[in-house]
């Protein structure tokens, strides 16, 4: 009895289907799209800027006489260097025109790039303006883990308007 009913169905099944054409197969298989190496630094970028530097953190900071601060680790020797023009940076970072935004961004890929490229002084200019990245600037490097002292730059490469930064590179010897 259950031949019948199967051979039933299948004929049924069978005149139902009469003159159908199968559908083609495509042969395009779907890929999570490959991303931007641009957008993928960027975001790491953002993610640091966002981890490292927040704007109600005040660390304590001078308020007379040049614009100074380095880790309790460091000697004071190396703020002296800093300040004499010992140290000559290999990178410059000039944030002039900027959003605070922007330079904390860039403030972070400015350190990361440092550690990358394995340079110990990197000099950031922040210029004269409104001032108001001369006052977050060395709020959010006294914040970073990498960054070991900053100093105010002397005459040649900015003066007040700009700091020389003493960054971490890690276990590496420093070349001069």
């Amino acid at each position: 009895m259950k031949n019948k009913d199967t051979s039933d169905e299948q004929d049924l099944f069978s005149s139902m289907t009469k003159g159908i054409k199968p559908f083609k197969q495509d042969k395009r298989h779907f890929r999570a799209e490959q991303k931007d190496k641009k957008v993928i630094e960027e975001k790491t970028q953002q993610l640091h800027a966002d981890s490292y530097f927040s704007d109600t953190y005040q660390p304590h900071l001078p308020s007379e006489g040049p614009m100074r601060w380095s880790r309790d680790d460091i000697d004071n020797f190396e703020l002296k260097r800093l300040r004499r023009g010992d140290y000559q940076p290999d990178l410059l970072l000039d944030l002039h025109g900027m959003r605070q935004s922007e330079a904390k961004l860039e403030l972070a890929a400015l350190i990361q790039a440092c550690i990358k490229q394995q340079s110990h002084c990197c000099c950031v200019m922040h210029g004269h303006g409104t001032g108001v990245l001369k006052q977050n600037i060395p709020m959010w490097l006294a914040q970073h883990p990498h960054v070991m002292a900053f100093h105010k730059a002397p005459k040649e490469w900015g003066g007040d308007a700009a700091l020389l930064v003493l960054v971490d590179i890690g276990d590496l010897p420093y070349r001069r």
